[in-house]
């Protein structure tokens, strides 16, 4: 009979190891020799419930002091029968869930349905205001004959037999119970038998529909907005996917944005900018707003109203209103018109 190799040399310790460097010894061993992953390999299998063992062993406190002071002998086959397996398992099987998808955690969830993406288009005034506007999808939408289920009317979707409505089957490896998803309803524990006609037992049919999408005050091109559970329906009835909704807004000339700054450029006249007068700046809401302008107003001055910009999505303090301004020079005087303004540019300089 071939002799126990040393735990501690099974999992490459040292006598030394720290119950963390125990761990992640006995996972890297799991990892290499696990026989999902060398499917047919004796030699690998083997290897892995070796590995098994000396973890079973060196991880629990006790046996590991047995084990150090009298070796294979101090820890009897007792240690590995029934009444010790359930917190083996317990204990292993945590472990690996993050690898091999192992654990009890019963039925899995229904596989959802299929996202969708959808662009769309809004106008400036629709942007700055928000709006709530209806979006063309065409995908598959969830069977009305069947209400989704697959099953034809007057029947309805049977448990799996072959996991008994789980979703998953378990396999045993050594120590370990692996879980995996059930072949015959691919993980939704139940099948149909009688399929409807009219989608053929998919549950779902394509169609073209409208999805009524609220968007925002203060959207901008790039955003993308997710409605929740309008996307494809889930197979046999599982849970839909969602709709996203990317958004791109229109250009208008007379406005531009910056974030949540709104810029417009208004022209006055030169006597106006010399005097100051008031403008009305016609917003994308169709709202006015009364902009004082100072006297001597120079070309190319920006007057800021803060707060009457954009509203941000954040639902932070309203963008800003730049308004640009620029005076208009006239291009032709008549004589009498170049002589008055001779005459100011006189009494300017002389002020």
């Amino acid at each position: 009979m071939m002799s126990k190799r040393d735990y501690y040399e099974v999992l490459g310790l040292e006598r030394t190891a720290s119950d963390e460097e125990i761990r992640k010894a006995y996972k890297k061993a799991a990892v290499r020799f696990h026989p999902d992953r060398n499917p047919g390999d004796a030699s690998a299998e083997a290897s892995f419930k070796e590995a098994t063992e000396a973890y079973g062993v060196l991880s629990d406190a006790g046996k590991r002091q047995r084990y150090d002071r009298f070796g294979h002998s101090g820890v009897q086959a007792s240690d590995f029968d029934g009444g010790n397996m359930g917190d083996m398992f317990s204990h292993f099987q945590e472990m690996f869930s993050d690898l091999f998808g192992g654990g009890r955690s019963g039925r899995r969830a229904p596989a959802r349905g299929q996202d969708i993406r959808v662009e769309t288009e809004l106008s400036f005034a629709e942007a700055f205001t928000g709006c709530k506007k209806e979006v063309k999808v065409r995908g598959a939408a969830a069977c009305d004959t069947c209400g989704g289920n697959g099953a034809a009317p007057g029947s309805k979707p049977e448990t799996c037999r072959h996991c008994g409505g789980a979703g998953q089957v378990s396999t045993q490896r050594g120590f370990i119970m692996f879980s995996t998803t059930c072949p015959s309803c691919q993980g939704q524990g139940r099948v149909v038998t009688e399929p409807c006609k009219d989608c053929s037992g998919r549950g779902a049919t394509v169609k073209e529909r409208s999805v009524l999408v609220t968007f925002p005050a203060g959207v901008d091109s790039g955003v993308r907005l997710r409605i929740s559970g309008q996307g494809m329906p889930g197979p046999n009835g599982a849970p839909p996917g969602d709709l996203y909704v990317d958004v791109g807004v229109r250009e208008d000339e007379r406005y531009e944005r910056d974030g949540a700054d709104l810029i417009v450029r208004e022209v006055i006249a030169f006597s106006e900018a010399a005097l100051g007068t008031k403008v009305d700046i016609h917003m994308p809401d169709e709202s006015v707003i009364e902009v004082d302008v100072p006297h001597g107003t120079q070309p190319g001055t920006v007057l800021t109203l803060r707060g009457n910009g954009l509203p941000r999505l954040d639902r932070r303090a309203r963008g800003d209103l730049h308004v640009f301004v620029n005076v208009r020079v006239p291009k032709k005087l008549s004589r009498k018109a170049k002589k008055l303004l001779a005459e100011l540019d006189s009494e300017i300089a002389a002020s």
